[in-house]
């Protein structure tokens, strides 16, 4: 089965194409079939990704899936959210969101700093497909007061994992991809396609 990502970000291109690598599915970025970012004008992470999936299934005439995740923290009302990606007002920039993220938080004690990684994926069959499998996962933790780490993308040099006593980019990438919001989001998509649904 071939699948485009919804997605120019490489990062979310690596670690789905690693959680998928033994299912049977192929995925294509959309970049390398000429297709650009859907302009995200939804409220929603839910409404995001179907924006996203659709425009990549229209462009390509294939089955497209996409994913819409941000990083919400409590002490924040649930900020930078559908925005973690361009927090600090410039897109993909992971260094100046981290930074603008510790600002924001730099008066917020360590027991008020909750935060939680969460992540909706949407998988089209075709651009109209009136009943797309969306799944969704959330990887609860807390942000630290500086980074720690060197793996992973975005948010994770920050987003501490209580359980497991380190940070998302501290981790084994095997424990990540078990651990995380978009690795839990793509567990239940697979189980849903098991299921032929």
């Amino acid at each position: 089965m071939k699948l485009v990502l919804a997605s120019s970000n490489a990062g979310k291109l690596e670690e789905l194409g690693a959680l998928l690598a033994d299912s049977g599915i192929e995925l294509l970025a959309q970049s390398a079939l000429g297709v650009d970012d859907a302009e995200e004008t939804g409220t929603t992470f839910v409404e995001n990704a179907l924006i996203k999936a659709r425009h990549a299934s229209r462009l390509t005439g294939l089955p497209a899936l996409a994913d819409d995740s941000g990083i919400c923290v409590d002490a924040l009302n649930g900020a930078p959210g559908l925005y973690s990606a361009r927090y600090a007002g410039e897109h993909g920039n992971a260094s100046r969101n981290i930074d603008t993220l510790l600002e924001a938080l730099k008066d917020v004690p360590d027991q008020h700093r909750a935060a939680h990684f969460y992540c909706v994926l949407v998988l089209l069959r075709h651009e109209r497909d009136p009943q797309p499998l969306i799944v969704e996962g959330l990887w609860r933790g807390r942000i630290l007061r500086q980074r720690r780490g060197d793996g992973g993308h975005g948010y994770d040099p920050v987003f501490f994992d209580e359980d497991h006593q380190q940070s998302a980019a501290e981790m084994e990438l095997s424990l990540k991809n078990r651990l995380s919001h978009r690795g839990q989001a793509l567990a239940l998509l697979r189980q849903r396609l098991a299921a032929g649904l």
